[in-house]
């Protein structure tokens, strides 16, 4: 499966931003996905993660309440909603999906689960 992260921008404290992540290849609904960042000079960092049915979903607990991850299976697309952003979580954002998660669990929050990635966009957010 091939992923393609957009949406990114700067934005100032407190503001939202929408992520979208599309997808093609093998059937979309086949992976549990999830939303990954990292910013200048630190390790990536789990941000979210959705399950194949988009019925469960978990959070870092730096985004909890603020983040919201969904999919649309008809739509081979991810996002990721942020709102009240803050200065730190600005980062390049990216978007992996893994295989042979069960229907209705989330995948794990180690990058090492996921088994393909996509390309970042960049979220930037000014104090």
């Amino acid at each position: 499966v091939q992923l393609q992260a957009s949406g990114g921008g700067l934005v100032q404290a407190g503001d939202s931003l929408s992520l979208s992540c599309a997808a093609s290849g093998r059937s979309f609904s086949d992976y549990g996905l999830g939303w990954f960042r990292q910013a200048p000079g630190k390790e990536r960092q789990f941000v979210a993660a959705i399950s194949r049915s988009g019925g469960s979903t978990k959070y870092s607990d730096s985004v909890k309440g603020r983040f919201t991850i969904s999919r649309d299976n008809a739509k081979n697309t991810v996002y990721l909603r942020m709102n009240n952003l803050k200065p730190e979580d600005s980062a390049v954002y990216s978007c992996s999906a893994k295989n042979g998660v069960a229907w209705f669990s989330p995948p794990g929050n180690s990058p090492d689960h996921y088994d393909y990635w996509g390309q970042g966009t960049q979220v930037t957010v000014s104090s």
